[in-house]
């Protein structure tokens, strides 16, 4: 597969960066954003930013406002890009056009729980799982900047998707789109396991996200405080509980060794790993506020926390593992998304916070 068709659906971040670098690569590119970005791509372009502040122009991506305006044009695959709270909106778009749509549909989404509301619409056949790794902003609409080198795209089958059972080898088509997204300068890994690539990812994006969106806190400052470590560390280890119980193994993900470090994150004594965590975290991301507290700054329509630690406590019900303090971070991010007159509240409330776990793991 030498030339790809393109349907980028979402021209957010993640959605321009690849799209861009995709089209740059000579793919035929169709990007779906909303209507005042697809004004700015078509009227000037995609602009990308590296990490070291370079600039590469792309005048050649097709911009449009909506899935329909994409058709009758045809394409080889369909990538979701969008908030996880927007999937089933987007999905409910795609399905008076599913003669038109191409056979393999990939989501490029944060947590998890998006592969399976594909493939409960348009079959597991159709779906391909993937994660991405480095920060990627939005600058203005048409403008977007990769914070962070090393920028990489895992791959995997869906379950009950397109695995061959006679040979257990993965889709071809995994290879070819790997092979594509590499050339085009997004390094590219074809995981044989989709759940454990996306659970992989979820902990890499838990980790300081849900505190700091309720606190309005960066990372660097929740993790100094020994009772924020605390309740990351039992979420965390609750995290890690149910992937046991479930059968989902974690993997070294980049330069991210979450499978070697699972045991010392499940049974390191507390103050060795309260230490670990806010030099780790506080150093890997400091003062910048994570996205669950951007969705919250920005008014967005929800939140992707039941993508988050609310796919935790799903999973829990479903194994049988208590999730008292995912279950709590969920719920309480989800509050301040409906009713934002309470973040106020909680800013910077860390002892308000403490006790409610401390409450909920004792109920």
């Amino acid at each position: 597969m030498d030339s790809l068709r393109i349907l980028m659906i979402g021209a957010g971040a993640i959605g321009c960066f690849v799209g861009g670098r995709l089209a740059s690569a000579g793919h035929a590119v169709t990007l779906v954003g909303r209507a005042r970005t697809a004004a700015a791509l078509q009227t000037r372009g995609l602009q990308l930013y590296a990490a070291d502040g370079a600039l590469e122009l792309v005048p050649s991506v097709n911009a449009v406002a909506s899935v329909q305006e994409a058709f009758p044009d045809t394409y080889d695959i369909a990538v979701l890009a969008v908030k996880s709270y927007d999937t089933a909106t987007v999905l409910d778009l795609m399905a008076p056009l599913e003669a038109l749509l191409p056979q393999a549909i990939l989501s490029l989404q944060n947590g998890v729980g998006n592969e399976e509301q594909i493939a409960a619409r348009f079959g597991p056949q159709r779906v391909l799982a993937g994660t991405t790794t480095a920060p990627v902003e939005v600058k203005e609409p048409g403008i977007v900047q990769v914070t962070k080198p090393n920028f990489a795209i895992g791959l995997a089958d869906f379950p009950g998707g397109s695995q061959d059972a006679a040979s257990n080898s993965l889709s071809p088509l995994l290879y070819s789109l790997s092979s594509s997204f590499s050339s085009a300068g997004l390094p590219t890994m074809v995981y044989d396991d989709a759940g454990s690539m996306k659970w992989s990812k979820l902990l890499m994006n838990m980790i300081g996200n849900a505190t700091s969106a309720i606190l309005a806190e960066p990372p660097g400052v929740t993790f100094a405080d020994p009772r924020i470590a605390d309740l990351e560390i039992d979420a965390l280890r609750e995290a890690l509980r149910v992937m046991v119980a479930a059968g989902i193994r974690p993997l070294n993900v980049e330069k991210y060794p979450l499978r070697t470090l699972a045991p010392f994150l499940r049974w390191c004594p507390r103050p060795l790993l309260r230490t670990a965590l806010h030099r780790v975290v506080g150093g890997a991301r400091g003062g910048k506020m994570p996205s669950l507290f951007l969705d919250l700054e920005q008014r967005k329509r929800g939140s992707e926390v039941a993508w988050y630690n609310g796919a935790i406590v799903r999973k829990g019900v479903e194994v049988g593992v208590a999730t008292p303090v995912n279950r709590l971070l969920t719920e309480t991010v989800r509050q301040l998304a409906a009713e934002p007159q309470l973040r106020a509240d909680w800013r910077g409330n860390f002892g308000q916070l403490a006790a409610a776990a401390a409450e909920e793991a004792g109920s």
